[in-house]
């Protein structure tokens, strides 16, 4: 049954067939829209608000979206109507509806140095320096769980006192490391300066 229906167009089949169509039929889309369409799970946004998962053919929550989100999911959220990715607004609505629960991340002093960001100069260097720096962080994250694996309640006590070696040296990394990107983002800033002032014939 699966081989057979693996020859019919792409768009007719289902996000479990991608895969098989998009090796045989891949010559009717573009080899970027088709890869991504192959790779990662189809939600439609329809007028109405509702989502729908294509690969489990059932309509879906926001809270559902969310805890795709937590699983490390590929998925992309597309207009049922337009086709147009909707993903970063999704992604916005969860943070939105996080930030106005019981515990918020960000306080609003973070909050209005981040919108002052928008249409400042700075804008680029700022979202490049917010997401290396938070890359930087799930890196940390990531090797705490490892290291923490085994341990006992009293063990991880102490391995998450802020004192400790092993924590000291995991949060030294990872301000270096944050320290590495401001310096290189600095140095981004200069160049581009540098150049500006050379068009303009103002550098020596």
């Amino acid at each position: 049954m699966a081989k057979s229906k693996s020859a019919s167009p792409a768009s007719g089949l289902p996000p479990s067939q991608g895969d098989t169509a998009a090796d045989g039929n891949s010559g009717a889309k573009s080899g970027r829209a088709a890869g991504k369409a192959a790779a990662s799970r189809v939600i439609k946004k329809y007028p109405n608000r509702r989502l729908y998962d294509t690969e489990t053919s059932t309509y879906i929550t926001l809270t559902e979206v969310r805890q795709l989100v937590m699983e490390s999911a590929d998925f992309v959220v597309r207009d049922a109507k337009t086709n147009e990715d909707l993903t970063r607004s999704i992604l916005l609505q969860i943070i939105l509806e996080e930030e106005t629960g019981g515990a918020p991340m960000f306080t609003e002093a973070v909050l209005a140095n981040i919108i002052r960001f928008y249409g400042n100069a700075m804008q680029g260097f700022m979202g490049v320096y917010l997401e290396k720096n938070v890359q930087s962080f799930m890196d940390l994250q990531v090797k705490m769980a490892e290291q923490s694996k085994g341990l006992t309640p009293e063990m991880w006590a102490q391995f998450m006192n802020a004192q400790s070696p092993m924590m000291q040296g995991m949060m030294g990394t990872y301000v270096e490391q944050s320290k590495n990107v401001f310096t290189q983002m600095q140095e981004q800033m200069q160049k581009q300066s540098e150049q500006m002032l050379q068009a303009f014939g103002l550098k020596k």
